[in-house]
C-alpha cells in the first residue's frame, strides 16, 4: 500500500484516467464496428470523419498507439470508398 500522501492522490487519479481511457476506447470500438456494418455510402461518408476524429483523439492522448489509429483509418476510408450503394 501506498505510505505517501501524493502516491495515494496520484493511484486516485490513475484509476479515474484509466475509466475514461476505457469508456472512450470502447466508444470508439463501437463507433468503427457501426461503420464497419453499414451498407450506405451517404451514412458512412459521414460517419467517417467523426470516427477518424475519435481515433485521432486516443492516439493523441496514446490509449491506443498513432499507428494502430492510422492503419485503421486508412482501412475504414478504403472500405468507405468501395461502398457502391
Amino acid at each position: 500500500m501506498a505510505n505517501h500522501k501524493s502516491a495515494i492522490k496520484r493511484i486516485r487519479s490513475n484509476n479515474a484516467k484509466r475509466l475514461q481511457n476505457r469508456y472512450y476506447a470502447k466508444t470508439t470500438r463501437n463507433a468503427v464496428r457501426k461503420l464497419r456494418d453499414t451498407e450506405s455510402k451517404k451514412e458512412a461518408t459521414v460517419l467517417l470523419p467523426k470516427v477518424v476524429a475519435m481515433l485521432d483523439k486516443l492516439a493523441k492522448k496514446n490509449v491506443i498507439h498513432k499507428n494502430k489509429a492510422s492503419n485503421l483509418k486508412s482501412k475504414l476510408t478504403k472500405r468507405v470508398n468501395a461502398i457502391t450503394k
